[in-house]
């Protein structure tokens, strides 16, 4: 699955102007430009896992929380892949801290599922109608969380060591 992702973003990053490949080449650019297929996929992950339970029945604010934990499965296996890590991962430096981060984005996106089911049960939907709602309601806070999470990640979890040799 990486090797799909490693092509479509050299073939994509081949059509882009001369100034954004120089940006995306920087180590920031780098990272949101391969962290964004990984969005995408488990942004799926979540949104089927929502709309299947929300159809079903489920409560708004579990059905969030299941899809949240679904992507976020998802996320990490292909993070590891956008952030170039191999071999076993740290428990305490990458492991935990991706895991507390997803805990936190779960609140968000759980909450944002509730009042989703809140606001469809409001406008009395039901079925399609009730799971789109919640679904887009879900939506805009995951736009919110994947800014948060990448910055996080850029900058914390996945950071590359900083050198201790002193700057001449």
């Amino acid at each position: 699955m990486t090797n799909v992702l490693r092509r479509g973003t050299a073939a994509l990053s081949g059509r882009l102007p001369a100034r954004v490949r120089t940006w995306l080449e920087k180590d920031f650019g780098k990272r949101l430009f391969r962290f964004a297929p990984v969005a995408v996929m488990a942004f799926a992950a979540t949104q089927l896992t929502l709309f299947v339970l929300v159809y079903l029945g489920v409560s708004a604010g579990l059905a969030g929380l299941s899809g949240a934990v679904a992507g976020a499965i998802v996320s990490y296996v292909l993070s590891r892949w956008a952030w170039e890590r191999k071999g076993r991962p740290s428990l305490l430096s990458e492991t935990l801290p991706f895991w507390l981060v997803s805990i936190g984005s779960w609140v968000v996106l759980a909450t944002a599922a509730h009042y989703g089911g809140t606001w469809a049960h409001s406008l009395n939907a039901a079925g399609v109608e009730r799971a789109a709602i919640v679904n887009g309601t879900y939506f805009a806070a995951n736009c919110l969380t994947f800014a948060a999470r990448f910055l996080i990640f850029h900058y914390a979890v996945f950071a590359s060591p900083r050198s201790n040799s002193p700057s001449a």
